[in-house]
């Protein structure tokens, strides 16, 4: 009776033993983004964590959490920082004050074109941008970039010149540089949260604001008589998939590269899936009556200029590379 009681119980520690390697050997990455399900950058992460728990036989998978139910952009940096997030889609604004350089990419015109843009962010200049932000002490891991598309205005009287925004009020992001930025342009920038502009243009406190077409349309901001979308692509800002130091350093360096490889497709695949909702919405909004008006930008590059000067005094040398990109 001893005997079998004794078998079973050395059976029963190394049955648990085999479940707790299993269990440690497993790995779920918790991956969070304040953007919607469906949106081109969560479709990409969870696309990239379907490949990681194929490639890895389901030992390593990502658990994705959209539409900001792990809080704002801060409060999931700081969550990424600490491991309690493992993957991140972030914007770059957060990342500025540790990574200076990152800065460089708010600058109105700093791209030529969106093709410019991305063959800035597949180069050298790229990869050198995310080993300074997984270098800094903001123990993050930077693997790859995301596109976000370019910034337009849109207003409720037609805008082709930037004599014809003078006296217009235009809501800009929360940044001086931003503020500046329309300023310059000919218009009169106010800082405002992006909660706060549909009231805004619907009681006339603004007069236009800027985005990408899926947020123009998203926000319904084209339903208040701001129904002019003038190509200005007058900011182009990338955004970064970020992962935990503390987790990062965990992984063997076979899981790292695979992890780095996967993340690199994911910036391929969220291009593509970018363009394809960029393509949609400019249709919808077209159809809802939005004039869309193609512009000569040079006037709006050249007035940028002093802006581009005050701010990017630091990056000079950088600039004039990224300038210099084909």
């Amino acid at each position: 009776m001893f005997h079998t009681r004794r078998q079973l119980l050395i059976a029963a520690t190394a049955l648990l033993t085999i479940c707790s390697t299993t269990q440690a050997q497993t790995l779920t990455l918790k991956a969070a983004d304040v953007h919607p399900a469906g949106y081109p950058t969560v479709e990409a992460v969870e696309s990239m964590g379907k490949k990681l728990a194929a490639a890895t036989n389901g030992r390593i998978k990502v658990q994705m959490f959209p539409g900001g139910v792990l809080g704002g952009e801060k409060e999931m940096i700081e969550q990424t920082q600490v491991g309690a997030i493992q993957l991140l889609r972030t914007s770059l604004g957060p990342i500025g004050p540790v990574v200076p350089e990152v800065n460089v990419f708010n600058m109105p015109f700093v791209f030529r074109s969106q093709a410019h843009m991305r063959a800035v962010l597949d180069g050298p200049i790229g990869t050198e941008m995310l080993d300074k932000i997984s270098a800094s002490p903001a123990r993050l891991v930077a693997l790859a970039w995301m596109d976000s598309g370019s910034r337009s205005l849109y207003t409720k009287k037609p805008v082709r010149t930037p004599a014809d925004l003078k006296g217009l009020k235009i809501r800009m992001m929360g940044n001086p540089l931003f503020v500046d930025t329309m300023n310059a342009m000919g218009g009169n920038g106010i800082s405002m949260g992006y909660g706060e502009v549909f009231s805004a243009l619907q009681t006339n406190v603004v007069d236009g604001a800027e985005n990408n077409p899926p947020s123009y349309f998203t926000s319904n901001h084209y339903n208040t008589g701001a129904k002019y979308y003038t190509q200005t692509h007058h900011l182009m800002i990338p955004e970064v998939l970020v992962m935990s130091k503390v987790t990062w350093d965990k992984l063997s360096k076979d899981d790292q590269a695979l992890v780095k490889k996967l993340a690199r497709e994911a910036q391929m695949e969220q291009r593509v899936l970018w363009d394809k909702s960029v393509a949609e919405y400019t249709d919808k909004l077209k159809a809802a009556g939005v004039e869309f008006i193609q512009i000569d930008t040079k006037p709006f590059y050249e007035a940028t200029a002093p802006v581009r000067a005050k701010y990017g005094a630091q990056f000079a040398d950088l600039m004039k590379r990224i300038e210099a990109v084909q």
